[in-house]
């Protein structure tokens, strides 16, 4: 479950551990540095591209972004996520806020030509997300895209498999994406697999 005190007790030593997990090729963040490079390069295509980063955390992937002439709005439950962030993105917008509940108030005055959203929305729900995805396609400019990296598998028996290889490692309180049962939704769900356990989601307007 999302919890603030949580989130801002491990925001110093979020990237920390998140490297380790990548570097070992081990659940949940193998393939993590790649998921986030591929995002990267993707939005890189479209000059100055208005970029909305859900659940940004230290801004590991929003500050290269940023760095790069994008324009920078992002959401994230955490006050100390928050603030290590605005260090490295001083002119960035960024609002405290639980997306779960959806987007505050400042970012529905905006569109954006991409949303992304790197190991974050496993958070929600199935049918949060259904709903969250439709949400956010609304505020798309034309030719947008939503671009999800995530623990994410193809279909339930891989996912029921990498549970069973984790063993005591997996997080029974995190909702992974399935990629064939989410497409019901979303017919035209293009999905490209990263590692055993990540992959992205791309969805456009």
């Amino acid at each position: 479950m999302l919890n603030q005190t949580g989130f801002d007790l491990w925001a110093d030593g979020y990237d920390k551990s998140v490297g380790l997990s990548d570097e070992g090729n081990t659940y949940p963040f193998a393939g993590y540095k790649a998921v986030l490079g591929t995002i990267f390069q993707t939005v890189m295509k479209k000059p100055n591209a208005v970029v909305l980063d859900i659940g940004f955390g230290t801004g590991t992937l929003t500050t290269k972004l940023y760095e790069n002439g994008c324009t920078i709005y992002g959401q994230d439950f955490s006050a100390r996520m928050i603030e290590l962030a605005s260090e490295k993105m001083p002119n960035s917008h960024l609002y405290q806020g639980d997306f779960t509940q959806g987007l505050v108030e400042p970012l529905l005055a905006q569109n954006y030509d991409f949303v992304v959203a790197t190991y974050s929305l496993h958070h929600l729900t199935d049918e949060q997300k259904v709903s969250f995805l439709r949400t956010l396609q609304d505020y798309l400019n034309p030719g947008g895209r939503i671009l999800i990296g995530d623990v994410a598998f193809d279909n339930r028996s891989q996912l029921e498999q990498c549970r069973k290889d984790a063993g005591d490692e997996w997080d029974d309180d995190e909702i992974y994406f399935v990629v064939d049962e989410l497409r019901k939704a979303f017919p035209t769900l293009a999905f490209t697999r990263i590692s055993y356990c990540a992959g992205i989601l791309s969805l456009a307007l």
